[in-house]
């Protein structure tokens, strides 16, 4: 399997072997868990778990570009050429498709703005970021109307 930067949707059954190779090429991995919640502060609580931050994150209410802000010094102050973050439960919950398209497009950001060597000093990252949507029982995002 081959370890691609940027944002992916998988399956559920592709995490381990995603972790797998990560592991065989040495490569850091982190698991973001939020047991198929996906509102702001279930995203912010797994974040603050599992994934490296500089500056850390308070506690308390949080702005979405702090949340990059953070992820972005965490992951650039591990010194690794490459990062790999896997999501193996995503799933919004009702009335938090907002709190989800953020939380996704974080990590789009984070990782494309981590690949250019301008925003690095010359030191460009290959994040690759896996996220797993968890069954929705027939939930769906909000129809446009």
């Amino acid at each position: 399997m081959k370890i691609e930067s940027g944002l992916h949707e998988v399956s559920g059954a592709d995490i381990a072997g995603i972790l797998d190779e990560a592991a065989r090429q040495g490569v850091p991995a982190f698991t973001l868990s939020t047991a198929g919640r996906t509102d702001k502060e279930a995203f912010l609580e797994a974040v603050r778990q599992a994934l490296p931050l500089d500056p850390l994150l308070g506690t308390f209410a949080t702005r979405w570009d702090a949340v990059s802000d953070s992820l972005w010094g965490g992951l650039y102050g591990l010194g690794s050429s490459r990062a790999v973050i896997v999501w193996p439960d995503a799933r919004p919950v009702a009335g938090a498709w907002g709190d989800y398209r953020m939380a996704l497009d974080i990590f789009r950001d984070v990782a494309g703005s981590l690949a250019e060597a301008r925003w690095t000093n010359g030191r460009p990252m290959q994040v690759s970021v896996y996220v797993a949507p968890a069954p929705m029982d027939g939930q769906g995002p909000p129809t446009e109307g």
